[in-house]
C-alpha cells in the first residue's frame, strides 16, 4: 500500500481555523461501514445512532500549554520549545525552533528565569531531551508561561484556550487535542447517560507525532511514534461488560481507538494496564473490541485516515471525504465529525 492511496484534495478554506460557538452544533457525516452509504446530520444526532447497551469510549488526557518561548542563556537568542513527552522526573522530549545547532550543554531560560533547560541529548528526527530547572509546581509554572499547542494548520489566534480541551479533560499530558471529543457537550453526555449508554473513560497523552506527515512512499516502512496511555479496572470492567451484553463499543477518536485496540485480546474484551502503544492500523487490520468510530475528517496521506480506512473500505471512506468537501463540511481539530458505524 502506497502513502498517496490515501490522498484526497481539500481546499484550504476547508480548514476550520476556529471552534463553532456551540460543540454540539458541528455537523456529522453517518456512514454504514458495510454499505458505505451516507447520511448528513448535525452532532446532536448522535442520540439516534447510540442504543442502550452500547458503550462509549472517551479520552480523557488534558492539553498541557506546552508551547513556551524564550531565550538562549549565553546569547540571549529567541527560543521555542514544545514539550512532547515526559521522560523521566524533570526529562523532556521537546522540539525546538530554531534548534539545529542546538547542542548538549545549552543552557536556555523562559518566563524571566523562573524556568531554566538544559539540552542532554540529541534524539530521533531531531528533538531533544531536556532537563527543566525551576523552584515550585512545573505545571503552575507552564500555565503561567505556556501556550496551547495548536496544530500548524490552525494559524489564527485562539481566543478561549479552554476550546482545545474536552468538556471531560481530565489528566494533563498531551500535546494535542483528542479532537472527535470536543463535539461533546455536559448536556449531550447526561443524555447518553439518561438513554442507558455507558460512558467509560480512558487516558491517551497525545504527542505531535499525530500531525507528522508520513514520509515513506509504502506506508509499512512508516516508523509509527508511540504514545502512553492507560485503562483503569473501571474502565476496562465497563467496557466488558457492554461488550459481552451484546452493545457496541463506540470509540470516540483514533486515540481511544488504538488505546482499545491495544489492549484487547481474541475475543474483544480489554484489560487495564499502563504502558505505551506505537500500534499502526491500516486496510487489512482486523479490529477486536471497537464496533462504532467517532472521529473527525483527517489530513490526506496521515497515520489517521489509514485508521479510518481501515475501519471500513479505503474507496467507502475516500468517497465520503469526497461528498464532504462537496457539502463543504469544516476540516480538521475545529471541523466537523464522522460516524461510522
Amino acid at each position: 500500500m502506497k502513502t498517496l492511496d490515501f490522498n484526497y484534495t481539500l481546499p484550504p478554506e476547508l480548514i476550520a481555523q476556529h471552534p463553532l460557538e456551540c460543540r454540539s452544533s458541528s455537523r456529522l457525516l453517518v456512514m454504514d461501514k458495510v454499505e458505505g452509504t451516507l447520511t448528513h446530520k448535525t452532532f446532536e444526532g448522535i442520540l439516534d445512532y447510540l442504543s442502550q447497551g452500547d458503550c462509549l469510549v472517551l479520552n480523557d488526557t488534558k492539553v498541557i500549554p506546552a508551547r513556551i518561548f524564550g531565550e538562549k542563556e549565553s546569547s540571549g537568542g529567541q527560543i521555542e520549545f514544545v514539550l512532547l513527552k515526559k521522560i523521566q522526573g524533570d526529562v523532556w522530549e521537546v522540539i525546538l525552533k530554531p534548534g539545529r545547532k542546538a547542542k548538549p550543554g545549552a543552557r536556555f531560560v523562559f518566563g524571566g528565569g523562573i524556568l531554566k533547560a538544559e539540552i542532554l541529548e540529541i534524539v530521533a528526527e531531531g528533538n531533544r531531551l531536556v532537563r527543566f530547572e525551576y523552584e515550585g509546581v512545573f505545571e503552575e509554572i507552564l500555565d503561567a508561561i505556556g501556550t496551547m499547542p495548536l496544530p500548524p494548520y490552525i494559524t489564527e489566534k485562539l481566543v478561549d484556550q479552554t476550546r482545545y480541551q474536552t468538556v471531560y479533560a481530565l489528566h494533563k499530558g498531551s500535546a494535542a487535542a483528542p479532537t472527535a471529543g470536543l463535539h461533546f457537550t455536559p448536556e449531550l453526555l447526561r443524555q447518553v447517560e439518561e438513554k442507558g449508554i455507558g460512558i467509560a473513560y480512558v487516558t491517551l497523552h497525545v504527542g505531535l507525532g499525530t500531525f507528522r506527515p508520513v514520509k515513506a512512499i509504502n506506508i509499512l516502512e512508516h516508523h509509527m511514534h508511540a504514545e502512553s496511555f492507560s485503562i483503569s479496572e473501571e474502565a476496562a470492567a465497563k467496557i466488558n461488560a457492554a461488550k459481552q451484553g451484546g452493545g457496541r463499543i463506540v470509540s470516540v477518536g483514533t486515540t481511544s481507538t488504538r488505546v482499545l485496540e491495544s489492549v484487547a485480546d481474541q475475543a474483544g474484551l480489554v484489560h487495564a494496564c499502563a504502558t505505551e502503544t506505537s500500534i499502526f492500523i491500516y486496510p487489512g487490520y482486523q479490529f477486536r473490541c471497537v464496533d462504532a468510530l467517532i472521529t473527525n475528517f483527517h489530513l490526506p496521506e496521515s497515520t489517521l485516515i489509514m485508521l479510518v480506512s481501515a475501519f471500513s473500505k479505503k474507496e467507502f471512506v475516500l468517497h465520503a471525504y469526497e461528498q464532504a468537501v462537496k457539502e463543504r463540511y469544516r476540516f480538521f481539530s475545529f471541523g466537523d465529525a464522522m460516524l461510522i458505524k
